[in-house]
């Protein structure tokens, strides 16, 4: 709620600092782009540049930097142990399933590091943010998805957490969210399109490394 909250805040900024509408064609005045033609939909940016000049930019830099060092930070940290989980389960590499001295899954963590490194220096962040955005999305709608599935296929499995508002929702987020994607799709199409494309390469694999495990097992 506090996010939400805050998020909400942010726009109500962006909207007292900033036409909604503006002219294209103001290609050097912030303000005659406003928010809909805002250079390189940076409306942040736009944004700051009315309180804080031309020294805006290097603030909103700084500030992405902070923000996507931190976020690389729990999603290379985490996104190691979800490795090792699927190599354990034999549906990745077996090395990332192994743990150093340290007890953690080190070739995990060099593997997802490096792979974080190669999306921050692929291309621009906007691009990576709307790539990332919809694949997360997709995962997002699966993950709720399967509150649907559990419940029909474990009905009587044991729930100390129980989805707040099922299965009302679960629906409209699933929903929604699904909305967003086909948006970005329509609007973003190479970045989510790659996102997709990316996603839709680990089904092969997934059976491929699946279809091996059952045969080691046999």
């Amino acid at each position: 709620m506090i996010v939400t909250f805050i998020y909400l805040l942010t726009n109500v900024a962006y909207l007292a600092l900033l036409p909604l509408h503006g002219n294209p064609g103001a290609a050097s005045d912030v303000l005659g782009r406003g928010i809909a033609f805002a250079e390189s939909d940076r409306v942040g940016a736009s944004a700051a540049y009315m309180i804080f000049g031309q020294s805006a930019s290097y603030i909103m830099a700084g500030l992405i930097m902070v923000s996507t060092f931190g976020c690389n930070n729990g999603l290379i940290l985490s996104g190691a142990r979800l490795f090792h989980a699927m190599a354990k389960d034999g549906l990745f590499f077996r090395q990332a399933g192994e743990l150093n001295g340290k007890g953690v899954p080190g070739y995990a963590l060099v593997f997802q590091g490096v792979w974080a490194s190669v999306l921050c220096l692929s291309g621009k962040y906007g691009d990576l943010l709307e790539y990332a955005t919809f694949a997360s999305l997709l995962f997002y709608i699966v993950t709720i998805a399967g509150v649907f599935i559990l419940r029909k296929k474990e009905p009587e499995a044991l729930r100390p957490y129980k989805a707040w508002g099922y299965p009302f929702l679960p629906l409209v987020y699933i929903i929604l969210t699904s909305l967003i994607c086909v948006d970005l799709l329509i609007y973003k199409p190479y970045s989510a399109g790659l996102g997709l494309l990316i996603v839709l390469a680990g089904v092969p694999v997934f059976f491929i490394r699946k279809k091996r495990v059952s045969s080691t097992t046999l």
